[in-house]
């Protein structure tokens, strides 16, 4: 493998031992093992343990956004700000199947006491943000309720009571049942 593709391996082991662990659980020697490499060798190709998980913040992001792309794609370009707005909804399924995006950005908002972390996450999340406004044309109002559905469901998905393998909660239950009846 080039160096290229084993930092690739390297940023998938990383993104998947943060998901399961956080930042502060999560050893380099753990990614490493994932990784099939030497536990010098993933500090050689990031530095630290910190600038592997803000690479993996971005990771996540990039997917988060890549996501919302291919959404909006699919609907009509002409699309209202609410049908635009539905269409990325659906991108959440993608989410909910692929847990680990939304653990690693709950973990980085968890972890952004540390300024190294905590601007890289802001500056993310602040163009997750605008990025729905510009695909969507939705008011600030809309894009902030659309925000707050996500951030809902994120934290159901974290808890595994939304998603593939959710574990049955009657409460959750009303919750998804209600965000599918209003469009959510």
């Amino acid at each position: 493998m080039t160096a290229t593709e084993r930092g690739e391996q390297v940023l998938r082991a990383a993104v998947s031992a943060f998901a399961e662990s956080g930042y502060v659980a999560t050893r380099t020697d753990e990614i490493a093992r994932r990784a099939g490499v030497s536990q010098p060798y993933v500090i050689r190709l990031f530095g630290t343990k910190q600038q592997l998980f803000v690479a993996a913040v971005h990771r996540v992001c990039d997917r988060i956004e890549e996501i919302f792309r291919s959404a909006r794609a699919e609907a009509a370009p002409d699309a209202t700000p609410e049908e635009a707005l539905l269409a990325l909804g659906r991108g959440y399924n993608i989410f909910l199947t692929e847990r680990e995006l939304l653990q690693v950005f709950l973990h980085g908002f968890a972890a952004s006491a540390d300024p190294a972390i905590g601007n890289e996450v802001r500056d993310r999340f602040g163009l997750v943000y605008r990025l729905i406004g510009d695909l969507t044309g939705a008011s600030r109002l809309e894009v902030r309720r659309f925000l707050s559905t996500g951030m809902l469901l994120t934290v159901m998905s974290a808890m595994q009571v939304a998603g593939p393998d959710a574990v049955p909660a009657s409460w959750a239950t009303e919750i998804m049942a209600d965000l599918q009846a209003n469009g959510d």
